[in-house]
């Protein structure tokens, strides 16, 4: 019980200073959060008080830089995201927007003199595409498309952009439903009836529309009479579509199946639009049955690039770099020799090179690679994480920086490599949460090489609190990682924030255990079809290394995850021999033969458990279906934590609501967390402060003893 009433405090402390979160309540705008630190602890209430930089875009003359700044309001429940500019030279940050309604998607347009983006415009509160000038002023609605604009790219001349917009469903028998105007039945014949968080009553479709510098008018869809998504459901964007640099063609990003098909393929596809005539003329990626992904012209046109997987059914699979002459046809890997994969890029305006970012032994630094020779040499890296990293005309890469202690930044990367991975290599420009990190304790992270039970080493991620004391002994936590496949590098997380897990006293260990990039194809590749296998043993492995420490007590070890994370907590519920303390799963597979069937995207289920349960001649998915957690709750001996959001459609609620049922059935402690408005993350922040607060409520109970 030790501590419960001190964290306590201090969780709600905050909320008492918060003075409203500086909110102006009449009009709904919302503030930079004007709160106070007490005794350099990270509290909830602190976490959500950081500013969050996105959407890194540079002006064409590589001066200026234009970015998203998000806040929330704990009160309004909600965030905002408005636009800023960096002088790069003088480092001077300048806000555009003063509004109630979030900005996204900022593209620079009119050679630079004006900022494009979606903004929530007119009386249906539809996202419309609009534009400030540089300095802010001047702000036009260009667009009143009725269903609204999810993204948007301007053609290179400026004439016509490409938008993604809904449309309604094909097929859908009206008869059945005549004069039924208030029924809330949905008739489903088929698959994919549900994506996840949403109920598929809308498909996203590509638009082609002429721009004056004014209007956006006569829109055509381009995919018209096609019952396909575009972007594809549910994260795809503007990244979806590229033009051509003399605006004459676009190439854009579709998943064309539906239904049955569409649940068990992975095959998204780039295709040639001919604007002139008006006509698709090809599949650039025919044949290819993986992801083809973020296409992007040279900036000559002579060639395409791509990010591609060519494994059916594997959404995890190695990200080949691909280039493709546009004159022959001929593509090219070139990444083939390199077992590391981009997560995104964008071509140097030489059109010789091109930079991207990639998950690389436990963290995510800048590479440049050579088109020609495909050689690769890196340019920034250290303990943290690069993304977006955008080279500019007059020579420069910019790029936002985070890692475990610190949200993102926007840095200026040298274009010199480096020679080491220890090297950064690059200048910050903003600090955009100094005051607030100022005031919080210091923390440490420590990489350490952690020997496996197969005769390898591990590379695990050790965060140690305030004030650290080897003399002394403390609470400890095992991260369990989603995805699967998902890498544990230099990441900021604002719900599994290893900064306010190590303020609250706890010392953590996050392994890259097998399944997560960074560490060859090999490693990345080893967990599916094998969910109970070596992954697990590594996180045993990880477990043991950590509770041989002194400064750890042996009693007061706990276990927490999210997605493949909570499967993970469930696991090593029924098989950790006493280590563990407490246990907390968020979102967590429990029983895998009901996941099977009540996920949403088959593919990944198909791929990464074998196959089916039924089929008893599938030695993979036998294996995989044996190592269920439901199968092992006999074995559970500790106080267990679930939290599930009813909106989650990747794994239902009701995978962790049989697991509280079974804890509480077996006799266990337990509690259960449930959020009917979040999905398979926490995103509202008085919800992001509850989940915190019975978190740690939680962990100290059981670990603090």
């Amino acid at each position: 019980m030790k501590g419960i009433k001190k964290n306590f405090l201090m969780a709600i402390l905050p909320a008492m200073l918060l003075a409203g979160c500086s909110s102006k309540e009449s009009e709904g705008i919302i503030e930079k959060p004007d709160i106070t630190v007490k005794d350099g602890m990270l509290t909830p209430e602190v976490l959500e008080s950081f500013g969050r930089i996105s959407e890194l875009t540079p002006s064409p003359d590589g001066k200026t830089i234009a970015f998203t700044l998000t806040y929330e309001s704990i009160e309004e429940n909600k965030g905002n995201s408005e636009i800023y500019t960096l002088d790069v030279e003088s480092k001077e940050i300048k806000r555009l927007t003063k509004t109630a309604n979030s900005e996204s998607g900022l593209q620079w347009i009119d050679g630079g003199k004006r900022i494009a983006f979606l903004s929530v415009e007119g009386e249906d509160k539809k996202p419309q595409i609009c534009s400030i000038t540089a300095d802010g002023s001047g702000k036009k609605v260009h667009s009143s498309v009725e269903a609204g604009v999810e993204c948007f790219r301007f053609s290179p001349d400026g004439k016509k952009v490409v938008y993604g917009s809904t449309i309604k469903p094909f097929n859908k028998d009206s008869a059945v439903f005549a004069g039924l105007d208030k029924t809330t039945g949905r008739l489903v014949d088929d698959l994919m009836y549900k994506h996840w968080d949403e109920w598929v009553t809308e498909i996203p479709h590509p638009f082609i529309a002429d721009f004056n510098g004014d209007k956006v008018a006569d829109a055509k869809d381009i995919m018209e009479g096609e019952p396909y998504e575009c972007p594809v459901r549910p994260f795809a964007g503007s990244e979806s579509f590229a033009w051509s640099p003399d605006s004459k063609s676009l190439v854009y990003n579709a998943k064309k199946s539906t239904g049955l098909q569409y649940a068990f393929s992975t095959d998204s596809d780039l295709y040639l639009y001919d604007v002139e005539t008006g006509k698709t003329v090809k599949n650039l990626t025919e044949g290819n049955q993986g992801y083809d992904t973020q296409p992007a012209f040279s900036p000559d046109g002579s060639k395409l690039a791509w990010l591609s997987m060519e494994t059916p059914l594997y959404e995890s699979d190695k990200n080949r770099l691909m280039v493709m002459d546009m004159a022959s046809g001929e593509k090219r890997d070139l990444t083939a020799s390199w077992d590391w994969w981009p997560e995104e890029f964008n071509w140097c305006p030489d059109g010789k090179n091109i930079v991207f970012n990639a998950y690389y032994m436990g963290t995510e630094p800048t590479f440049r690679i050579n088109v020609e020779s495909s050689a690769i040499e890196p340019l920034a890296a250290g303990v943290w994480d690069y993304v977006s990293a955008t080279p500019t005309a007059d020579g420069k890469i910019f790029a936002l920086r985070h890692n475990m202690l610190r949200p993102n930044d926007i840095v200026a990367i040298n274009d010199t490599p480096i020679k080491d991975y220890d090297t950064e290599n690059c200048t910050a420009l903003t600090d955009i949460n100094a005051d607030l990190l100022s005031q919080l304790a210091e923390v440490k992270v420590e990489k350490h090489l952690v020997p496996t039970s197969d005769g390898k080493e591990m590379t695990c991620w050790v965060i140690l609190p305030p004030n650290f004391d080897e003399s002394k002994k403390y609470p400890s936590i095992l991260y369990c990682q989603g995805g699967p496949q998902q890498a544990v590098s230099q990441f900021w997380s604002y719900r599994w924030n290893f900064r306010i897990m190590a303020a609250n006293g706890y010392v953590i260990i996050a392994p890259n255990r097998r399944g997560v990039p960074g560490f060859g194809t090999e490693w990345n590749r080893q967990i599916s079809g094998d969910y109970g296998g070596q992954n697990m043993k590594d996180y045993l492995a990880a477990a043991d290394y950590l509770l041989a420490k002194p400064y750890i007590d042996p009693k007061g070890m706990a276990t927490v995850g999210a997605s493949y994370g909570g499967f993970s907590v469930y696991w090593l519920a029924g098989h950790n021999d006493g280590r563990f303390a407490a246990m907390i799963a968020h979102a967590g597979i429990f029983n895998l033969e009901a996941q099977y069937l009540e996920t949403e995207e088959m593919f990944f289920a198909e791929f990464d458990m074998g196959g089916p349960y039924w089929d008893k001649d599938n030695a993979t998915a036998q294996n995989t279906f044996a190592n269920s957690p439901h199968r092992f709750v006999n074995n559970w001996t500790a106080p267990m934590l679930i939290t599930v959001g009813e909106k989650d459609y990747r794994i239902l609620a009701s995978q962790g609501m049989q697991a509280f049922n079974a804890a509480r059935m077996h006799g266990l402690e337990a509690e259960m967390l449930v959020f009917p408005d979040e999905n398979h993350w926490v995103l509202k922040p008085q919800n992001a402060i509850l989940w915190q607060r019975v978190f740690f409520r939680f962990l100290d109970k059981y670990c603090k003893k």
